[in-house]
């Protein structure tokens, strides 16, 4: 399965957030889009959880004393590539 980055996912889920809010839609179809915005919520909390985890791995690991946000997401771009 491919997994779709953050962004991706945002982008749908803005997507169905203005469909919804037309309210030219009918039920079955507002349901239906309510469910899969509910699912990409979902794949964002998870990728999301995933990257804290990332992030306690590597201040562990470098045994920092007080956290510095410009190193870490330095050292999360490197994990990336």
């Amino acid at each position: 399965m491919n997994e779709k980055r953050i962004e991706e996912l945002l982008e749908e889920i803005e997507r169905i957030v203005n469909a919804l809010e037309k309210n030219n839609l009918d039920l079955e179809e507002s349901v239906r889009l309510f469910e899969e915005g509910m699912k990409l919520i979902k794949q964002c909390e998870k990728l999301l959880s995933e990257v804290e985890t990332k992030i306690e791995v590597i201040i562990k690991e470098e045994d920092y004393k007080r956290f510095d946000f410009k190193e870490a997401c330095e050292k999360i771009k490197g994990l990336r590539e």
